[in-house]
């Protein structure tokens, strides 16, 4: 009999497309109390799906930084770029099962043909759903959705439901450029690694409806989510890459520590900024024990 898992286990999964800025570490930080005052366990995982988009030494460098900051993980790290066998079986079953087609469509044709634009992106027509039109190759593999309603009971969000076939459409499990898709990795992975938890950035929570009916095609267990609040520039932009948020540097840790516990609804004693990384994790745990912070 296979033992059962810890009873509560998350994980952080950044992409490795540049250094971690104030942003990924409220995400990180967040996870890693809430795993540490329930006794669980704080993965890491990297999410290096998309080597286009990739820096070299990104991945090396969002490791320090998390050791720097004192937000030591657990296990080894998980490298998406080494997984794809399981994302590539999980392709066959649902293809085998008709749950999956080939889509010979591009990025143009669909933006043309769709009516809808989702939280996601532009909802797609369903052109090759009952075959690829004549003469046309397969591109891209993509998840029917007819029918599919998702709810959910979001920490942070309350209760979110959503008409995946109105609002996203069938999507792309696979890309046309061969990589896997973001919602097939993280459902495969989510479950292979027995995640209870997810707990991530606001921003992210327009992904979870495709990925819980992508746990619900496969027979995978669904876990948890809480979507963090996302920190802000003075523009009101998320801070992220593509706003161009600064880095987070060594000499700062303390002070951006508390500053993301502030954001995720802790009251830190200005003090906490002059002491060490290692401190503030430390308030923060005995200030979580005490009662939980609202966001």
């Amino acid at each position: 009999m296979t033992p059962p898992g810890p009873p509560f286990a998350t994980r952080f999964a950044p992409s490795p497309t540049g250094p971690l800025h104030f942003g990924s570490l409220v995400a990180a930080l967040g996870g890693w109390i809430e795993a540490r005052h329930h006794g669980g366990v704080w993965h890491v995982r990297i999410d290096d799906l998309d080597p286009p988009r990739e820096e070299p030494g990104a991945a090396d460098a969002i490791l320090h930084t998390l050791t720097t900051y004192a937000l030591e993980w657990d296990g080894p790290v998980v490298y998406q770029s080494q997984r794809g066998t399981a994302y590539q079986a999980a392709i066959e079953t649902l293809r085998e099962q008709g749950l999956a087609y080939p889509c010979g469509c591009t990025r143009k044709e669909i933006q043309a043909a769709a009516s809808a634009h989702g939280p996601i992106g532009v909802v797609y027509p369903g052109t090759c759903r009952d075959g690829l039109p004549a003469g046309r190759a397969e591109r891209a593999v993509r998840v029917r959705t007819m029918g599919a309603h998702i709810a959910f009971t979001d920490r942070a969000e309350g209760r979110v439901t959503t008409d995946l076939e109105a609002e996203v459409g069938d999507f792309v499990i696979r890309r046309a450029d061969g990589l896997f898709a973001y919602h097939l990795a993280c459902a495969v992975d989510d479950a292979a690694y027995g995640y209870t938890h997810i707990i991530r950035g606001r921003d992210l929570l327009a992904c979870t409806p495709p990925q819980i009916h992508l746990q619900r095609l496969l027979g995978l267990p669904e876990p948890e989510y809480h979507h963090l609040p996302l920190a802000r520039n003075q523009a009101g932009q998320k801070l992220s890459k593509q706003n161009h948020a600064p880095p987070l540097t060594d000499d700062q840790a303390p002070a951006n520590l508390v500053d993301a516990l502030a954001l995720l609804g802790y009251t830190p004693p200005p003090a906490l900024r002059r002491s060490t990384p290692a401190e503030v994790l430390a308030w923060a745990l005995a200030a979580r024990g005490g009662s939980e912070p609202s966001a």
